[in-house]
Formats: structure tokens, C-alpha cells, sequence
């Protein structure tokens, strides 16, 4: 599932090419999408702006109509020039949103829906982070294991398994550690530092999807471990 950085990447890919443009053809295979379309049509409207909010991607038309997609595990934003061949199958597409100049093409993207965003956690990579109201809602979790809470939107948006990973090794942090036991101000500040490096260059793992191999830092077997459905994986020796 694309994390925070991912999102937050392709937002701004997107915005600098639709925002301040004129929609001129709007197409969606979605009946939730078409049936606002039919009622108030997307073509003519200018697209205000392209943010991220967690791991949702928010696209801002003219007129006060807000769309939201949420990409989970296999959906993708694709930008083409116009008329350039796309390069996933036709059958694959959800929706497209054409200027004169782009055109902005969701693949098998699951949830796009007109409306609010749904409440999240404080994001790690708003312009501002709320740490004392996260703090909070940790608080609120002192049994949880630290990397499975990290995990919870609710709590704080935009991190997932890969940052969950990697935040926790550069802290030293066991992830099957307690809430209670951490030190979460520390944590929450280092993934918001990890995330926004990640915006600007390319990342390279420390931990995630390492299994076996030895630790960058000690060299000690990476270990992999299920937590909660979802893979963990940390160094024994760094993360003792």
C-alpha cells in the first residue's frame, strides 16, 4: 500500500500539471463518479489544486466539489501528455480527468468517491504537525505494540510498513515493544524527518524487505516477523 511520501509525491506531480487548468473531459467507469457527473459535470471546471492528506490524494475543482482516492494495494495515478499511449491496459483505467495539455489517469484505484475527507490522525507530512495531539492519541494506546500502532491512521496518517520499519531502526525501537515504553514524541518526529527526506530522494532500506540479510549497522540477520497481518522487520541487535 503507498505510504505518505508515495501520495504526497504524486499529489505534487499531478498539481503542477492540472492545477489552474480547465477539465475538458472527464471519464470514469465508477457509477458513484458518473452519477455525480451526470448532476454537476466535471468539463468546464478548473482544477484547483492536487494535495495529499495522509494516504489520501485530493483533487480540488472549481465549484466546491472536492475528490478523494484512497490507492490501497493496487491503484496508481498515471500522468501522460495528451495523446501519448498509455502504458497499463484500457481495462484497467478508472478515471481520467483531461486538460488541453495532460491527461491524469487513475488505474484500479478503489476508492474515489466526491466529498469530505475522512477524520484522520495529525499528518506526518502536513506543513504543520500536531505532536501534542498525537502524543494524545497514543496515549490512549499504552498496551498496543509500538508497530502495529504506528500502523493506525487514526492515531497519525501517512506512515505504513515500510516507514513503520525503518522509524523504528533508526530509533532503536523494538517494534513489538509497548506504547508505553517508548519514547513516542522521539518516534513521531523521526518518521515526519524520514518521510519528507523521502520526497525529495530516492530512499534506501535499512531494514524493510531484508530478511536474512545482514544489518547495515552491526551485521547481525535482519530479522522478518507477521504483526497484525502485516510483515515487521527489525535488527535484534540495533532493536534489542
Amino acid at each position: 500500500m503507498p505510504e505518505g511520501d508515495t501520495i504526497f509525491r504524486a499529489a505534487r506531480t499531478l498539481n503542477d500539471a492540472l492545477a489552474g487548468k480547465v477539465v475538458t473531459r472527464f471519464e470514469t467507469v465508477l457509477p458513484k463518479l458518473a452519477r455525480v457527473d451526470d448532476q454537476t459535470p466535471l468539463r468546464g471546471r478548473r482544477v484547483e489544486r492536487v494535495t495529499a492528506s495522509g494516504k489520501n490524494l485530493i483533487i480540488e475543482f472549481s465549484g466546491a466539489l472536492v475528490l478523494r482516492t484512497h490507492l490501497r494495494m493496487n491503484g496508481s495515478w498515471h500522468l501522460y501528455r495528451a495523446g501519448e499511449r498509455w502504458r497499463k491496459r484500457r481495462d484497467d483505467m478508472r478515471l481520467v480527468i483531461a486538460t488541453d495539455d495532460f491527461e491524469a489517469v487513475g488505474f484500479n484505484i478503489p476508492v474515489a468517491e466526491f466529498g469530505e475527507v475522512p477524520p484522520h490522525g495529525p499528518d506526518l507530512l502536513g506543513e504543520s504537525l500536531d505532536l501534542n495531539e498525537a502524543v494524545r492519541r497514543f496515549a490512549e494506546r499504552q498496551d498496543e505494540e509500538i508497530g502495529s500502532a504506528l500502523l493506525n491512521q487514526q492515531l497519525v496518517a501517512g506512515i505504513g510498513n515500510i516507514w513503520k520499519s525503518e522509524t523504528l531502526f533508526a530509533c532503536g525501537i523494538n517494534p513489538f515493544r509497548k506504547v508505553a515504553d517508548c519514547d513516542v514524541p522521539r518516534i513521531l518526529k523521526r518518521a515526519r524527518a524520514l518521510l519528507q527526506r523521502s520526497t525529495r530522494e530516492r530512499p534506501r532500506w535499512s531494514v524493510y524487505e531484508r530478511g536474512g540479510q545482514p544489518c547495515r549497522r552491526c551485521g547481525s540477520p535482519i530479522q522478518r516477523r507477521e504483526q497484525n497481518l502485516r510483515s515487521t522487520y527489525w535488527c535484534p541487535k540495533c532493536q534489542a
